[in-house]
């Protein structure tokens, strides 16, 4: 079988999605095409002053690509989502830079967590923060948004956490529009964001019980520190 045609794209609200890759899996080569293929769906955004967010480390090759093709400047935002104890792939809940929690309730009532589980993995979350706004932005200071368009990328939206806590960071600094760029993502969580920001670009929805941002990847790793660093650098990008 042959690949869809990436050219069919349907706008509800202010979702752009492309319906010919519904509920599809293994429909990007990496995340490289991934972010090529957004980029495309972005053009009006060219040129436009906009500020590029990705979220590291999956959303950073995305975002580049954004970045590059569209001729618009990369920021990384650090948020993060609070592991699970015992299941470090599962998160109840993300923090911000500033170190705001966004716990998961539902799910935190299923866990049986004590507090000072919960409290624990907090602080290990903000440790976790700290070190990669040092590795990764040097501690500098996030660029000054107000009245500017924003752009948060990631490499897919599961259950949402991570990506509500950077659209809350930014929305309070009073950006013009916040749009989200994302290649894959699950359709309650994509509907979830869509009410909090202007438009939301999400190629490959997919509905079910079960969803994995990886499944929409033929080539999917998770990547190292060096080379996120290493993309930074390609963009000219300062640490």
């Amino acid at each position: 079988m042959g690949r869809c045609p990436y050219a069919y794209i349907l706008k509800m609200d202010y979702l752009i999605e492309n319906i010919s890759l519904r509920d599809r899996t293994g429909v990007f080569e990496d995340r490289k095409e991934a972010g090529i293929l957004l980029s495309e769906k972005l053009i009006k955004y060219k040129d436009s002053g906009a500020i590029v967010f990705a979220i590291p480390s999956g959303g950073v090759p995305v975002a580049a690509e954004i970045a590059r093709s569209l001729n618009l400047s990369m920021e990384l935002i650090i948020v993060r989502k609070i592991q699970v104890p015992y299941n470090p792939e599962a998160g109840f809940g993300s923090m911000d830079p500033d170190g705001n929690v966004l716990l998961n309730k539902e799910l935190l009532s299923h866990l049986m967590l004590t507090d000072e589980e919960i409290e624990e993995q907090i602080k290990k979350t903000k440790e976790v923060i700290s070190m990669r706004e040092n590795l990764f932005r040097n501690a500098r200071d996030y660029p000054p948004v107000k009245d500017k368009i924003v752009i948060i990328v990631d490499d897919g939206l599961a259950s949402g956490y991570t990506m509500l806590s950077a659209i809350r960071f930014l929305k309070k600094r009073g950006p013009a529009k916040i749009i989200i760029a994302v290649p894959t993502g699950l359709d309650r969580t994509v509907e979830r964001i869509k009410k909090e920001v202007d438009e939301i670009y999400c190629l490959n929805v997919r509905t079910g019980l079960s969803f994995a941002v990886a499944d929409a990847y033929r080539n999917w790793y998770d990547l190292s520190d060096e080379e996120v660093i290493n993309i930074l650098k390609d963009l000219k990008y300062k640490r």
